[in-house]
């Protein structure tokens, strides 16, 4: 018989017994809809969580302080306060960088009219929207002479301005930031929330501001380093290290300040986000595995059921062969439809979780060529045994089975 005889014999034989054939299928179908659901989910998060990354600003690189120490007590990296302006000043200099915004944070209470909230204060320059891709909503940004001379005015994000009730309208309006008053002169677009945080929930104020009425000294948190073309990101960040170890006095053993760059985010990011899809592909192809074992028994049962069926067809000219290949096509067919019944329900899936998750609907093509070669590869294994004991049965010996 021809490859299209047998595909037709398998689907008549399986529509005789539709609920069995289904809940053969059903173990294949929830491998193989893991797989998709589970590889598109990973590569959706993977997505957005790169958008964000790489929405922190433009070819940016971050200097922070280094670890403090409390005795024998070795702190977090990022908890010492060895950044200064002067720092940020220096590095302003270096050839390659296209702008510079040290932050100097702390928290405060603002309160707008009625409405009060608590929130991140931080005391920067003019250029923290360039260096950290911010776009404004509403009004501006403060200047150069806002800083030069510690004006008190405030930009706040998005976030800060809905959970205080201010709009377009409350511009020129004044704010208190832990009991002073600032002039609001401009809100911010929305960059969305990083994890647990949000990048919308600040107010920002001249650097010289921040140190006068909050700080009272010139330690930053951090140096934001926007650098000019993506292609000197390497080398500036060397000749940034240079200048900060001179300035510090280190030799690059005992630094005392880290500088990361986004595409070390991002690569870092990308082996484990890939390490994950894989964990996950593995734990759902589990699944599959134990799919193919149903689609074996049944066979299996099969065989057994259609023992004088066999010894019939035998008996008026089947070969071997033709046994064979007809209980290896019906195996495949259990496990390519129920392969294809999965690759419907985990688009369906990955699509519902990415516009719950909100990075929307991710397709690869690849995943589904791969859930249908292993629901392939599972009919082929799982139903070889079963298709050899139909083929080897004896014909006098199967007409004579009851």
């Amino acid at each position: 018989m021809n490859a299209a005889e047998l595909i037709r014999l398998a689907l008549s034989r399986l529509s005789t017994s539709r609920l069995r054939a289904m809940l053969t299928m059903l173990g294949v179908i929830i491998g193989v809809g893991s797989i998709v659901a589970l590889v598109a989910v990973a590569q959706g998060a993977t997505s957005g969580i790169t958008d964000r990354i790489q929405g922190l600003g433009t070819n940016l690189l971050t200097v922070s302080p280094g670890f403090s120490r409390t005795g024998f007590t070795r702190g977090a990296l990022g908890s010492a306060t060895t950044l200064t302006i002067g720092d940020a000043n220096a590095l302003g200099a270096v050839t390659g960088v296209a702008a510079v915004a040290p932050e100097i944070s702390t928290s405060g209470t603002i309160i707008a009219g009625v409405q009060n909230e608590s929130t991140t204060v931080i005391g920067t320059t003019p250029a923290y929207p360039t260096v950290f891709s911010y776009t404004m909503w509403q009004g501006s940004f403060f200047n150069e002479a806002a800083v030069d001379n510690s004006l008190r005015v405030a930009v706040i994000g998005s976030t800060t301005a809905d959970n205080l009730g201010l709009d377009a309208t409350s511009l020129g309006q004044t704010i208190q930031i832990s009991g002073i008053p600032f002039e609001l002169v401009g809100i911010m677009q929305p960059k969305g929330t990083s994890g647990s945080t949000t990048q919308d929930d600040q107010v920002l104020i001249p650097l010289s501001t921040a140190r006068h009425y909050f700080v009272g000294s010139d330690k930053v948190r951090t140096i934001g380093v926007s650098v000019a073309t993506a292609s000197a990101i390497d080398t500036t960040q060397a000749d940034l290290t240079v200048v900060m170890e001179q300035r510090h006095g280190t030799n690059g053993t005992n630094d005392d300040f880290s500088i990361t760059s986004q595409a070390q985010l991002l690569s870092t990011f990308s082996s484990i986000t890939g390490l994950l899809t894989v964990l996950l592909g593995g734990i759902a192809s589990i699944s599959l595995l134990v799919g193919g074992i149903g689609i074996m028994n049944i066979m299996l049962v099969s065989v057994r059921e259609r023992t004088r069926e066999i010894g019939i067809r035998k008996a008026i000219g089947a070969r071997s062969s033709d046994i064979l290949f007809q209980f290896l096509v019906e195996a495949l067919v259990l496990s390519l439809l129920g392969g294809l019944i999965g690759i419907l329900v985990g688009v369906l899936i990955s699509w519902l979780i990415g516009q719950i998750a909100g990075w929307g609907f991710i397709f690869n093509p690849f995943t589904v060529v791969v859930a249908v070669g292993f629901s392939l590869i599972v009919g082929v294994v799982f139903g070889v045994w079963p298709a050899r004991q139909a083929a080897r049965l004896d014909p006098i010996a199967s007409l004579r089975y009851e």
